[in-house]
This record gives structure tokens, C-alpha cells and sequence, in this order.
């Protein structure tokens, strides 16, 4: 069972490497963000499940909290630069202008 979550993490985290890296989308690059931090917190859960570490699901729990307001200020960011008329590519983004 553990090769199998290693794996399920693994596959996770390597899609959400692939995303950030390959395209250039800032909403494509947000998941793939998303995507490496649920495998991160799949593997967390699981171990902290099989050594019945109460500190590691308290853990997990900060980082969900954390993933959930990083999400929300991307995607703010994202739909504010959409409003504007800018181009939503991370390509052409060069500064943040106020």
C-alpha cells in the first residue's frame, strides 16, 4: 500500500511539475502549484495515518488552510489582470505595475 501512495504522489507532484514548467498560462501554472501541493499533503496525511501523528494532521490541516488562501490571491491576481485588458501569459508579464 505504501508503494502505491508513493506512486499516486509521485504522479501527482511530477503533472504538477510538468504544468508549472511547460505552460504558460497563469491559470494552467496556478493548478499545476495546486497539484504539487495536494501530493505533498496526500503523502503527509497517509504517513501521519500510519505512525498516528496527530501533529502531522495538524499540519496537514496548515497547509490546506495555506494552499485554499494562495489559491484565492492567485486567482484574484489573475482575474484582475484579466479585467485590465493585460494578457493572461506569464510571457508578457514583465513587473507588477500599481
Amino acid at each position: 500500500m505504501t508503494l502505491f501512495v508513493w506512486a499516486v504522489t509521485a504522479l501527482l507532484f511530477l503533472a504538477g511539475t510538468t504544468m508549472l514548467v511547460l505552460r504558460r498560462q497563469l491559470l494552467a501554472m496556478l493548478l499545476g502549484l495546486e497539484l504539487m501541493i495536494s501530493a505533498v499533503n496526500i503523502s503527509l496525511v497517509y504517513h501521519a495515518g500510519l505512525f498516528s501523528d496527530a501533529q502531522a494532521l495538524a499540519a496537514a490541516l496548515l497547509i490546506i488552510a495555506v494552499a485554499a488562501a494562495e489559491a484565492v490571491v492567485g486567482l484574484s491576481l489573475i482575474l484582475d489582470l484579466h479585467k485590465s485588458g493585460g494578457p493572461v501569459d506569464s510571457t508578457f508579464l514583465r513587473e507588477l505595475r500599481g
